[in-house]
């Protein structure tokens, strides 16, 4: 015998695309079957009606046979009867009360989904702003009261249809059963006619229906009691931003409902609730009552950042590398929220690549949480790991501070324990009027100085632009190696993971042969720039190599004191392409800065350098598509 399937209570709670999918195909059934019995119904009433008119036929004729008039009417009343309750009343129950059942259940299921929808729908609308405790609580009552009405409603709706696939095995088997077991009885004297294979045939069948009825009880009393423990659960189950779960920050996949932005106008935008879920490197989304879901992003080197979007809690957008495509998405609730993010940053660095997916994912959160923790030496990063001085083709030495010594320094000797850490750049035009009203003269934490860094002083020489995001900045004790920056790296990175700091800040870094500038990508408006001359050390990270990092040399200037006491401030940046390349700009820059106080150095630097057919000065390719001084997409020239 076929084993029967069934749908899971389990999942009724969660309501997912899936589940849904697998419901229609019961309703499906549930519908066919419906038809089918109607006309199978049609047919037996006729079959009845054929009976009755051939017992009345045979009344008429048995009037003429005179001895055989009571025998023949007893036959064809007895069949008529055992048609009737045998055939005609077993499939007439069947209708009027399963088949009822499963409509009328279907329609309250229906009106319940459609009531959690409409409070889920008034539950997204509530501002983060001014918010009010006393509708935020009328809201998320009404949240769980629809919740709990649409998980009972398909609790019972399940159990019915589920109930429904052992019951309809005997509803048609049992009126027939019924029409051959008449049939027999009113041939009983011709007994010669029906076969002993008939005999065994019918107890055999009765037999399957006994045990698919005590199958079908087995299966109700499991059904009642899975849902008893379901509906035993708290409250706070059916309560948005109430789960006591912790945040998983280390999840490869993800699936559930979130809210996307869409665009219905030229200033007018719509929300959609809508099942996503991560397959591979790709986000899916998946429409209720689609058999499966398509494609909506690809996700590796993807960027992924909390916004402030229509005065909404929780959103959040994801970025293609190259910033064509983006979207906005909003969670349910705050963990939701928070794992999403982690989630999809975690498929943007590839990991579901890699042979043990998890475990990396694992290793690389107790990374980020254990890197607030100073480390004893330097040398411990990890033994066969790149050597910085890759940076720069050649062999050539990326920074152009001093070597490394025999001897790391220990972190408290690079960073001051404590040290506070600036996650953004805000644009220096109301700073220098700030510092204009003082009177005063203007102090450089971050290492930039006063000397002139706008597009009319740099020379066309070098000028090369790379699309940046900024991580982070904070005061260094020492500006002469390399491994300050690799531990301002670390303590940014790992303060950004606790304090779940995802947002970014987008800019152009444009390198020439006298300053770097970080640029607005919008406004084109300088942010912040340094003299190339005060930029001590740069250099790409070991492992990741998009990130980079340098450190500027500054002045503290104080009271009584014309020169100032040095000070050094480390940047972290994340770039689109390798940081290899910025570095061996940065050096490029300073080998022309250098070349430039000896006429001729400088026509020997420009004669090794590789030119274009038109006798251009030859560089990287730009990132950003578009160079500060107006020239190619594809590459990067000036002359000499």
């Amino acid at each position: 015998m076929p084993a029967v399937h069934t749908l899971l209570l389990e999942e009724a709670l969660q309501d997912s695309p899936q589940t849904r999918s697998l419901l229609s195909v019961f309703e499906e059934d549930a519908g066919t079957l419906t038809d089918y019995t109607n006309q199978l119904l049609q047919s037996m009433q006729r079959v009845y009606g054929a009976q009755s008119e051939m017992g009345l036929a045979t009344e008429q004729l048995s009037r003429q046979l005179l001895e055989y008039e009571k025998q023949l009417n007893t036959l064809h009343s007895e069949l008529a009867t055992q048609m009737a309750d045998r055939m005609i009343f077993p499939m007439i129950q069947f209708r009027e009360k399963d088949l009822t059942e499963i409509s009328t259940l279907r329609e309250i299921f229906g009106i319940a989904s459609d009531e959690h929808e409409a409070a889920m729908v008034k539950y997204s609308r509530l501002p983060k702003k001014k918010e009010n405790e006393k509708v935020k609580a009328e809201l998320v009552g009404e949240v769980a009261y629809s919740r709990r009405k649409q998980h009972q409603a398909s609790m019972q709706y399940y159990c019915a249809l589920n109930a429904l696939q052992y019951r309809k095995r005997v509803a048609m088997l049992e009126p027939m059963l019924g029409y051959t077991q008449a049939q027999i009885n009113f041939y009983k004297k011709g007994i010669d006619l029906v076969s002993k294979k008939m005999d065994s045939f019918l107890p055999s069948v009765s037999s399957m229906t006994q045990n698919i009825q005590a199958q079908l009880d087995s299966e109700a009393e499991a059904m009642r009691m899975t849902q008893r423990e379901l509906l035993s659960m708290e409250d706070t189950v059916y309560m948005p931003d109430r789960d006591p779960a912790p945040v998983n920050r280390t999840l490869i996949q993800k699936a559930g409902y979130l809210n996307i932005r869409n665009k219905t106008g030229l200033v007018t935008t719509a929300w959609d609730r809508l099942y996503f879920f991560t397959q591979g490197g790709n986000l899916m989304c998946q429409p209720r009552g689609a058999v499966a879901g398509g494609m909506v992003l690809d996700l590796d080197n993807s960027s992924v950042m909390a916004v402030e979007c229509e005065d909404r809690r929780y959103c959040f957008q994801i970025t293609s590398p190259n910033g064509k495509t983006s979207m906005i998405l909003q969670a349910e609730s705050k963990r939701e929220y928070e794992e999403w993010i982690c989630t999809l940053n975690n498929i943007s660095r590839q990991i579901y690549l890699t042979d043990n997916p998890e475990a990396v994912a694992i290793r690389l959160n107790q990374t980020a949480i254990q890197a607030v923790t100073p480390i004893t030496s330097f040398e411990k990063r990890g033994e066969g790991s790149p050597n910085p001085d890759r940076a720069k083709p050649g062999g050539m030495q990326c920074s152009s501070g001093a070597s490394h010594k025999t001897s790391a320094p220990e972190p408290e000797d690079l960073i001051v324990p404590g040290t506070p850490i600036q996650f953004d750049i805000m644009l220096p035009a109301s700073e220098f009027q700030d510092q204009n009203r003082a009177g005063g003269r203007r102090t450089n934490p971050f290492g930039e100085t006063d000397t002139d860094c706008s597009p009319e002083s740099d020379d066309s020489l070098l000028q090369q632009v790379f699309a940046v995001r900024f991580l982070g900045s904070m005061a260094v004790r020492s500006g002469q190696t390399q491994e300050v920056i690799y531990e301002a790296m670390r303590q940014v990175l790992a303060a950004r993971a606790i304090h779940n700091i995802f947002r970014t800040t987008e800019s152009h870094l444009m390198v020439t042969s006298s300053c770097l500038r970080l640029i607005d990508p919008q406004t084109q408006v300088t942010r912040i720039g340094f003299q190339l001359q005060e930029v001590t050390q740069f250099v790409a990270h070991q492992e990741n190599g998009r990130l980079i990092g340098f450190v500027v040399e500054g002045r503290d200037w104080s009271e009584g004191d014309e020169e100032g006491e040095p000070s050094f401030s480390a940047f972290v940046f994340e770039s689109n392409t390798e940081g290899e390349k910025i570095c061996y700009t940065i050096s490029l820059g300073k080998d022309i800065m250098e070349a430039k106080k000896d006429p001729e150095a400088l026509v020997q630097l420009l004669k090794n350098m590789p030119l274009t057919n038109e006798g251009k000065f030859l560089l990287l390719d730009s990132e950003t598509g578009n160079t500060a001084n107006g020239g190619a997409p594809d590459e990067e020239e000036s002359e000499a």
